[in-house]
């Protein structure tokens, strides 16, 4: 009955399934609070696989299974790569192996790194400013100094991204110049990674790095398995399987010459597909995924590989799939935009009025130009008395236009931009360095991927959040079992010593399994006492499944003792391996696998199980099987997988009582949150085996259609079964997260979670998570046709008015506590937002969530959780934040506008997706309401500072060239000019972006409301900037007339006033600046006075160079009596209005932050004080 040779031929993976997880389906209805049940009689789940096939993204539509669409047409001659084994000849036709990440090369570095910076706009006007400076009829300042501003900031990002891009080639010689054993010359020999051709037969020791996407074709395994790490290439460590084909298993280059051709795909991204054909000796083979594998992993637990390359170099899988995250830009830098504007039109203004002026002044005073003063058309330092150049009133008019927008160019801040930068990078370092959101479990610090977002932190108006890993551990425990209808679930409350009891003994060596299990002694006494009765019978059967139908992988590790091994059980699902750690823990410990049998030890005897073929899980069928030929020469089928599934494919007739018993189970483990799989077998008959058998293998030699032929036959053999029973597994909540949750809300975050499974199992990890709770009605969507969709969602928009009508207040709906008399809760499955994405009831399920204080949707797809996140993205003006930690919720993390990766246990490729990356949701809390509290009101103070700072500098200028004809001169100094945004004023901006805090961390904590500031945007809007302004024209008039009129009729010199102004508004913006500083310390006292002490220091250093304007004025106005006097005046007339307007703001009409300011200085803020402090609403901002 058994194969003259062992299988073991996976089925393909389809493309778009991530890391499949066998996940349970679970039916149960929470404890009835108020419920509206909205569903339609037939329910069907919705795979991954059916919703990513279109080249259009379609977040709801379902289409043809990619791989099976793919393979549909027949590989021919244009569409594939001929590669001959161990023949070169084609070297030129493909790519070679060397790899390059970087950028720029010597060459190009310069052009590409330029065009790339002046794609701000703000540079483009920069540099016509220069330009124009550089003409002779427009020279306002020295040339050189016009250009510097720029050319600083130009150099500074230039060193960063040089440096960067010096990183990766550093990284990129490294991984050319590894050395690989490959066979030349009838011998093997190393050759550098870069040389590696394709077509060449390469040798991998185990832990060598794979250096191209190779072929296996033979493995030190003597039944072909290799065992590989793909940590490197998707993040995840549990090892992977791979197999070489049993006809190249025996040949070894180095004693048979092996030739041949393969047939294969054109280079593709697809990671986890592959199509191809080998013909070898005469024969045809097929080849699939499993039999490929791919540069970026690690040849693990085998002693040698040996592999033809089929991709090299930038054609490999992971080169291909190396594009970063999508481009991010922050919500207050686009916003700021606007304002960027506005002072652009009001820069165009002044010089509009500037040329206008000086039009009328000349056509007025054109009969006195030879001689007049500012102005004087005659040359009088030659002997021979010459003109100016004079270009007529027209080009005069225009030149002074040109010149206004030279002079008062400082009006866009250049400096600006590098601030923001420099202060985001100093944010990110403290973040960085948070102990708080440090988590010791994994050893895994706060990363801060994206540093342009930093303030988007402080703005988050909706959190969607993936449920497994994310919200729990990910970290699987067996918890309980329902064998053949009897519920076995005391182990939930017993000792761990019943599991350390069963070990295993090898040539005197004591074999452990590395996890400890709760058993429940129940069952445990009936497999040792009544092995022979049928329902012993049922229970070996139930556990020779849970050891046998996976794709689980024994490693034995050292232990501390010599004499006591543990094997470590590896595998792509930590569902799997919990079930076969269970297994272990009741006597059914499995101790080896190769690709043709497995070895399992029951209950003290050892016992070695033909494994004649397994279809992997797949997210159609939702369910794996595996046959096997068992000692007793018969041979079963073992199947696991979704109750929705498995009842299906059961043979009914034999044991109805037992599908009923089950069921029941299942809805019971599903109220406590468990995840659930059912277990079913069948013995098969000869003549079924080889039905079976011979469609196996003509589905896995197919050419066309070969995932949807392996399907067909899985399916053919998975039916009839007899079902065995259920697992129960507990995936527990991570610390912490009912109360993040709790926190999130009070702060008027609405927090939405999206979740593969199934309802019954979401809703009672919602309950427990403090998400839901009973007080909430329930709103429950679960259709099947589009039709049936558009009447519940109209049902549930009429029900949730009728609730605001008798609350009478529609805000209690979406009370910030969550839990208000009247709070909705919406649960939806992805059956029926399949119909509703993307067709004309998104704007009707918009309706219905914007209603609601929970929104909970199970059963979705990877593209279905970014269809709700644009859902909410495209209709409103709130930020979005996505959170999550598998590879599923890649796409939801990079469609919203803040993307969170969990370092979990489903590896790192949403780590590698997103701009910040955490160990544990709670830290959601510190990030957002302390960090993003702190980042936003930083930076938005920042903003408006550097436009007032630059305004109050260009309003001086512009004062002082209506007093002197409207000709462009300046009294201030053109280095002076040129410093002023770099030295004078620059470091103290920086330093209280990333230092000062407007409240504690124990405040904001403790007062979640406190982070509606960011919701309501406090920190920065319209009404600020415009009163911002205000201040600026108030202080430069303050700065330019007291001077003017204390000294009007005297005979001080230009350079001599212009030191006094320069000196006065550098100490005005900085005694500014020192009001709003909150939290003082040393660094912020050096930056502020340090910077003061740095303008005298530089206005005398200048006045001192004989060759420069205004030599030694300083020193003579420094002299006079009215010089300290108008310092006084100035500062005293320009702070008062701001004071008085601030003292009076912050006493009859504070805002939250400044109440909680108050009740930190003077101790009123008590969390246990009966007073609320009462905290202003979260207003809803309208939508697009």
């Amino acid at each position: 009955m058994t194969s003259n040779r062992p299988l073991l031929i996976p089925s393909p993976r389809t493309p778009d399934s991530h890391p499949a997880k066998p996940t349970m389906d679970v039916s149960e209805n929470p404890e009835p609070n108020t419920s509206l049940n909205i569903s339609s009689s037939s329910r069907r789940s919705l795979s991954s696989s059916s919703i990513q096939s279109k080249p259009s993204i379609r977040y709801g539509s379902r289409g043809a299974d990619s791989e099976g669409a793919a393979s549909q047409k027949e590989m021919n001659d244009e569409d594939v790569r001929m590669i001959h084994i161990n023949d070169t000849r084609e070297r030129f036709e493909f790519s070679g192996n060397s790899i390059r990440t970087t950028k720029y090369s010597i060459i190009t570095f310069l052009p590409r790194n330029l065009f790339e910076q002046f794609h701000r706009v703000a540079y483009l006007y920069f540099l016509v400013i220069a330009v124009l400076n550089q003409l002779p009829q427009l020279a306002v300042f020295g040339r050189g100094v016009s250009v510097l501003p720029l050319a600083f900031v130009l150099l500074v990002t230039a060193v960063k991204d040089a440096y960067e891009d010096y990183r990766r080639h550093r990284s990129d010689r490294i991984e050319n110049n590894r050395l690989a054993s490959v066979f030349v010359n009838n011998h093997f020999e190393f050759k550098k990674w870069k040389d590696v051709q394709v077509g060449e037969i390469i040798k991998i020791e185990a832990n060598e790095g794979i250096p191209c996407d190779m072929v296996l074709l033979s493995t030190s395994d003597p039944t072909g398995v290799a065992y590989v790490q793909t940590i490197n290439l998707d993040g995840e460590s549990n090892l992977k399987t791979r197999y070489a084909k049993q006809e190249t298993l025996s040949k070894l280059p180095d004693k048979d010459r092996i030739t041949g051709l393969i047939k294969c795909e054109k280079p593709n991204r697809n990671i986890y597909g592959f199509q191809a054909f080998m013909e070898i000796d005469g024969k045809r083979l097929s080849l699939g995924p499993s039999n490929i594998v791919l540069r970026g992993c690690e040849l693990k637990n085998t002693h040698w590989a040996l592999g033809v390359a089929v991709y090299a170099g930038r054609e490999t899988k992971v080169m291909l799939n190396s594009s970063g995250a999508p481009s991010k830009r922050s919500r207050l830098e686009t916003r700021m935009n606007y304002e960027i504007i506005t002072l652009s039109l009001f820069l165009v203004a002044l010089c509009s009025i500037v040329s206008l002026c000086a039009a009328v002044w000349l056509k007025r005073e054109n009969d006195n130009l030879e001689d007049i003063l500012f102005y004087r058309k005659k040359d009088y330092s030659e002997d021979e008395v010459e003109n100016y150049k004079y270009y007529g009133w027209g080009l005069e008019i225009v030149f002074t236009f040109l010149m206004s927008i030279i002079v008062f160019q400082v009006m866009i801040p250049i400096s600006l931009y590098i601030s923001m930068e420099l202060v985001r990078v100093g944010q990110a370092y403290f973040m960085i360095r948070d102990s708080h959101m440090y988590d010791e479990a994994s050893n895994a610090r706060f990363q801060c991927r994206a540093l342009n977002i930093n303030e988007d932190l402080g703005q988050i108006k909706y959190v969607f959040s993936d449920k497994t890993g994310t919200l729990t551990e990910n970290k699987m425990e067996f918890q309980c079992a329902s064998i053949w209808g009897v519920d076995y679930n005391g182990g939930r409350g017993s000792l761990e010593r019943d599991q350390l009891e069963h070990n295993v003994q090898i040539d005197g060596i004591v074999l452990r399994p590395n996890m400890k299990v709760k058993a429940d002694p129940d069952l445990l006494q009936l497999l040792k006492s009544e092995k022979d009765t049928n329902e012993g019978k049922h229970v070996h059967e139930f556990f020779l499944a849970l050891a046998a139908c996976n794709t689980i992988v024994p490693l034995v590790t050292d232990s501390s003792d010599r004499n006591v091994r543990l094997i470590d059980y590896q595998g792509e699902s930590p569902d799997e391996q919990a079930l076969v750690y269970a297994a272990a823990a009741y006597g059914f410990m499995l101790i080896e696998r190769t690709s043709g049998h497995i070895t399992i030890d029951i209950q003290g005897e050892r016992q070695r199980f033909s494994v004649l073929g397994l279809h992997e899980f797949d997210s159609d069928r939702k369910r794996m099987s595996v046959i096997l030929g068992c000692p007793d020469k018969t041979v079963k089928v073992f199947v696991k997988g979704a109750d929705t599934t498995m009842f299906s494919v059961t043979d009914k007739r034999l044991n109805l009582n037992i599908i009923h018993a089950t069921e029941a189970h299942i809805h019971a483990y599903s109220s406590l949150g468990l995840r659930t799989l059912v277990v079913g077998m069948r013995e098969l008959t000869a003549s079924e085996f080889e039905q079976w058998h011979s469609s196996f293998e003509a589905a896995s030699t197919a050419l066309i259609g070969r995932a949807a032929l392996l399907r067909k036959v899985a399916g053919n053999i998975e039916n009839n079964l007899i079902i065995l029973g259920a697992s129960g597994i507990e995936d527990k909540l991570q610390l912490g997260v009912p109360e993040a949750i709790d926190s999130l809300r009070t702060a008027g975050v609405q927090v939405w979670v999206l979740t593969g499974d199934k309802q019954e199992t979401a809703i009672s990890i919602g309950y427990s998570s403090k998400l839901l709770t009973r007080r909430m009605t329930q709103v429950l969507i679960n259709s099947s046709s589009k039709e049936s969709c558009r009447r519940s969602l109209e049902d549930a928009i009429l029900m949730s008015k009728k609730l605001v009508n008798v609350s009478g207040d529609e805000h209690s709906i979406r009370g910030s506590s969550g839990d208000g008399m009247s709070s909705v809760a919406l649960i939806i499955d992805g059956t029926s937002l399949v119909y509703i994405l993307d067709s004309e009831l998104e704007e009707k399920l918009f309706e219905l969530a914007n209603r609601c204080s929970v929104v909970l949707c199970c059963r979705v797809a990877p593209l279905q959780k970014a269809g709700i996140v644009a859902l909410v993205k495209n209709r409103t003006t709130d930020m979005t934040l996505a959170i999550g930690d598998g590879a599923n919720d890649v796409s939801m993390i990079q469609m919203a506008d803040v993307g969170v990766g969990i370092s979990g246990q489903e590896g790192r490729q949403a780590v590698m997706a997103s701009d910040f990356a955490m160990g544990q949701f709670r830290f959601l809390v510190p990030l957002l309401l302390v960090h993003g509290h702190w980042n936003y009101q930083r930076m938005g103070y920042m903003i408006l500072y550097n436009f007032y700072r630059n305004a109050v500098f260009v309003l001086i200028l512009f004062w002082y060239v209506l007093f002197t004809c409207f000709t462009l001169t300046t009294a201030i100094t053109e280095w002076s000019s040129m410093l002023y945004s770099i030295i004078y004023t620059a470091v103290p901006t920086i330093v209280v972006g990333v230092l000062d805090k407007d409240l504690s961390r124990m405040t904001l904590l403790t007062y979640p409301q406190l982070y509606g500031a960011g919701h309501r945007q406090e920190c920065y809007n319209t009404k600020l900037f415009w009163l911002t302004m205000l201040d600026t024209l108030w202080q430069s008039v303050a700065v330019f007339f007291i001077p003017l009129f204390a000294y009007w009729g005297s005979t001080i010199d230009t350079s001599s006033i212009g030191d006094l102004w320069t000196l006065s508004v550098v100490i005005l913006v900085n005694l500014h600046l020192a009001m709003d500083v909150i939290r003082w310390n040393w660094i912020t006292h050096a930056a502020i006075w340090g910077s003061i002490i740095a303008t005298w220091v530089c206005v005398i250093v200048i006045d001192a160079i004989p060759s420069l304007v205004g030599y030694w004025a300083i020193f003579d106005v420094m002299k006079t009596r009215p010089f300290w006097l108008c310092l006084l005046a100035i500062i005293i007339a320009a702070v008062t209005p701001r004071f008085c307007v601030k003292f009076l703001c912050q006493y009859y009409s504070p805002c939250d932050v400044q109440i909680a300011r108050e009740g930190e200085k003077f101790g009123n803020l008590r969390v246990s004080s009966p007073v609320q402090i009462e905290m202003n609403p979260i207003m809803e901002h309208p939508r697009r």
